[in-house]
């Protein structure tokens, strides 16, 4: 959620139909009396937890890796590894729930350094080894998710140097369609994400398309090349309809420039 002019940390917990202790515990290094606008929060989810004391529940989303969740909460990417030794850092899922083991001194990173899937989400790691990932052959010259789009942020950092997937805005009633064959592993909306689908591709491809408003397929359907996923939603920040675009191999985000045609 970015801050908008006259805005308080009630008003957001309002507009975000979250408490507010709920809002301040997932933002430890907000200074209440200095938001400034454009500064982005993270919103908790319902299946997230907070508790004043104790490890925190934290549902991964596009873009996060454990160093910038560790940076946004104040914490080190080995506390959440040692609570987490069945995860695997390079191969995150969106929306998989990992345990945050969160020390008693007060955080290092405030909202300011927190970044957003066009709405919210943690800081990402830097771009710097992103780019240079080397890409298996079955991803080359990949389609456009839409067949007529804009793009109004290409992937890599912002002014802060936190990595922001692609946007991508398009016109009303397009349906973003999926770039490769491969399954639908997650097909459900997510707080501040709009309608998420999610398509697992081969060479362990992972595609996400976020923002939409209406799903159009079952988790579990195969898909292939062009098949419709989802309509793009109408954002009520910018009134354009903007598809949020996210590429990842074995969970780090790429350049989705590396593969789309």
């Amino acid at each position: 959620m970015q801050v908008q002019r006259g805005d308080t940390l009630g008003k957001l917990a309002a507009r975000a139909n979250v408490p507010l202790e709920r809002l301040e515990r997932f933002n430890p290094g907000v200074d209440a009396r200095r938001l400034e606008i454009g500064q982005r929060l993270l919103i908790p989810t319902q299946q997230e937890r907070a508790p004043s004391g104790g490890p925190y529940r934290y549902q991964i989303r596009p873009g996060d890796t454990f160093s910038s969740i560790a940076r946004h909460f104040g914490t080190t990417s080995g506390r959440i590894q040692s609570a987490n030794p069945s995860a695997s850092p390079t191969n995150l899922r969106i929306g998989q729930i990992v345990s945050l083991p969160l020390s008693g001194s007060a955080p290092r990173s405030t909202a300011s350094s927190s970044s957003s899937s066009s709405a919210n989400k943690p800081a990402v790691a830097p771009t710097s080894s992103a780019p240079s990932q080397a890409l298996p052959s079955s991803a080359r010259r990949w389609p456009w998710p839409l067949d007529d789009y804009r793009v109004v942020r290409r992937f890599g950092p912002d002014s802060r140097g936190t990595l922001q997937p692609m946007l991508l805005a398009t016109q009303a009633g397009a349906q973003a369609k999926s770039v490769a064959p491969g399954e639908v592993r997650f097909a459900d909306g997510m707080r501040q994400l709009g309608e998420v689908v999610i398509v697992h591709h081969a060479d362990n491809l992972q595609t996400v398309y976020a923002l939409c408003e209406r799903i159009l397929v079952e988790v579990g359907k195969q898909v292939s090349t062009g098949d419709p996923l989802c309509e793009v939603g109408q954002s009520s920040a910018t009134q354009r309809y903007d598809l949020l675009f996210d590429l990842r191999q074995g969970g780090k985000p790429i350049d989705p420039k590396q593969v789309l045609r």
